[in-house]
């Protein structure tokens, strides 16, 4: 899996044409709002979310083009890596992705950054589940 940004646009990254980093904030604090309620996603995260959170805030910023913030602060993403402790089997890998898509979903994202968004999230879900 690649931390190249995507883009449907040479000109804008999809960090741009969704609004920044507000919107990658606004993004995660729904996902973990799922996350919240799940079972399953739960169990796997501190009880404490407040750091996961603005990890993954900056990690999704950085990865649709925004500022390297999450990489001056944690270094290169090596999302299998860090995964690796948890086990991810079909039940949380699907439980995750419906959590994000409901954030998505929730988001002011336009067509084309959702699709772009989706796409992301459907493919990593996939590429983590190691169980």
């Amino acid at each position: 899996m690649t931390s190249t940004p995507l883009s449907s646009s040479p000109q804008t990254s999809v960090f741009d044409r969704v609004g920044g980093m507000a919107f990658f904030t606004k993004l995660v604090e729904d996902f973990y709002s799922q996350v919240e309620l799940s079972l399953v996603l739960r169990a796997m995260y501190p009880e404490d979310l407040g750091e996961a959170k603005t990890h993954l805030a900056l990690f999704l910023a950085q990865y649709f083009g925004g500022p390297a913030q999450y990489q001056a602060v944690r270094g290169h993403p090596r999302l299998r890596m860090r995964h690796a402790p948890y086990v991810i089997d079909v039940d949380a890998r699907d439980a995750w992705l419906a959590a994000m898509l409901h954030a998505v979903a929730r988001s002011t994202a336009g067509p084309t950054e959702r699709a772009e968004l989706v796409s992301y999230f459907d493919s990593s879900a996939h590429s983590l589940q190691n169980a």
